[in-house]
């Protein structure tokens, strides 16, 4: 089979395949990423996503697409997440979280070095698919660099615990936060957007101007841990 080639350069599965050993899928007109192979990534509202990235410098890459955020973490990571929740005691607590890991996929959004997609129906064409348009990266990846050293792990042994904000948690010598620490803080932002959605809906429908009653896990959010991840 041919390189499929946009504009003299290589198709989006090629680029990724070539530039970064990513394992792809889907069509040219729909490109995919394989997680589970190199990688695992979490699902999450683009709002609590886009928080958590103000928060921490080092979340290895992440993308955009159908207004959701995917962070990308070690391979593996979503067999940990349901027991590292647990720990973490959101366990239980209804979250807009997700993951992506063996099996699945994402969509591939256009590599980052190409600029932004060209615009018009015949440039649309051109730059690739539905997917590409739609999916854009919030932080890239880097060429010609290893992945696997960029993305947030349990980190076992390596001293780094689960910190409350990005000093504690991200090391001076360039190392991602850790999975602890960074699964964290996007629980707390996923509920903390659970818990403004809902008190926007009951404030516009009754007008009544009551707060929202707050659960135990909501603590966090309104910046009280639990003591056991203080103690």
């Amino acid at each position: 089979m041919g390189v499929t080639r946009i504009g003299g350069r290589p198709g989006i599965r090629e680029w990724y395949a070539s530039e970064l050993g990513w394992p792809t899928g889907g069509t040219d007109d729909a490109p995919q990423l394989l997680t589970g192979v190199r990688f695992d990534a979490l699902d999450v509202p683009l709002a609590a996503g886009l928080a958590v990235l103000r928060r921490f410098a080092r979340t290895g890459p992440a993308a955009a697409t159908g207004g959701r955020a995917l962070l990308l973490v070690a391979e593996g990571s979503g067999a940990e997440l349901p027991g590292l929740l647990d720990w973490l005691e959101w366990g239980g607590i209804a979250l807009d979280l997700a993951v992506r890991g063996a099996g699945d996929r994402i969509p591939a959004p256009r590599p980052a070095s190409w600029g932004p997609a060209p615009r018009g129906p015949r440039a649309v064409r051109a730059a690739g698919t539905r997917a590409a348009r739609e999916a854009y990266w919030l932080r890239p990846p880097v060429p010609g660099h290893a992945v696997e050293p960029t993305l947030p792990s349990l980190c076992v042994g390596t001293g780094v615990g689960v910190g409350t904000g990005a000093r504690d948690s991200e090391d001076g010598d360039g190392r991602p936060v850790d999975l602890a620490s960074l699964v964290g803080a996007v629980a707390t932002e996923c509920h903390r957007a659970r818990i403004l959605t809902a008190a926007q809906v009951r404030w516009a429908g009754h007008r009544t101007g009551q707060a929202c009653s707050f659960s135990y896990a909501s603590r966090m959010v309104a910046g009280t841990r639990p003591r056991s991840l203080t103690s």
